[in-house]
């Protein structure tokens, strides 16, 4: 059943992004959006490792778990955010910030009382801090991709 809704969920937040989402900003906020879900999908593999949480039915489990969450839920909010927020960096913060509460602490509290995983290095608190943490990351590197090159343009009348 929970792999049941984990696809189900999957495939109704991109079917609501292909639907809705501009098609500019899908483009716009690609690049953004794929760095970050690298950084879980690292954090993913990290856990093999380190133990941080277990999900019930082993690592098969675990990684199709992680991989339903980066590239489902993860990535099409991840998407929505940026879309009706970027460039106001206050209205980013507070949104990732009420988010990643939510996440990290009703959510979590729920996905372990319904057994989905269980954290064993791992706290609410931690997971919080490191999603907010990559949300400011996410937004530094959208300002960062999206200023223009002017090294290459001085380059070029020096030259001349």
């Amino acid at each position: 059943m929970a792999s049941f809704f984990r696809i189900f969920n999957a495939i109704v937040l991109w079917a609501i992004v292909i639907r809705f989402l501009p098609k500019h900003s899908f483009k716009r906020y690609l690049p953004v959006t794929l760095f970050c879900s690298s950084l879980l999908l690292i954090q993913a593999l990290l856990n093999l490792i380190f133990k941080w949480w277990t999900v019930k039915g082993g690592v098969k489990y675990m990684v199709f778990d992680a991989l339903a969450f980066i590239f489902g839920p993860f990535f099409t909010i991840n998407m929505w955010v940026f879309h009706f927020t970027y460039g106001k960096f206050s209205l980013y913060a507070v949104c990732n910030l009420i988010m990643d509460l939510i996440f990290a602490f009703p959510l979590n509290a729920l996905f372990q009382k319904i057994e989905h995983y269980k954290f064993k290095k791992f706290n609410s608190t931690i997971i919080f801090l490191i999603f907010y943490t990559l949300a400011l990351l996410n937004y530094g590197f959208q300002t960062l991709f999206e200023q223009p090159n002017t090294s290459k343009g001085s380059d070029l009348k020096s030259s001349e």
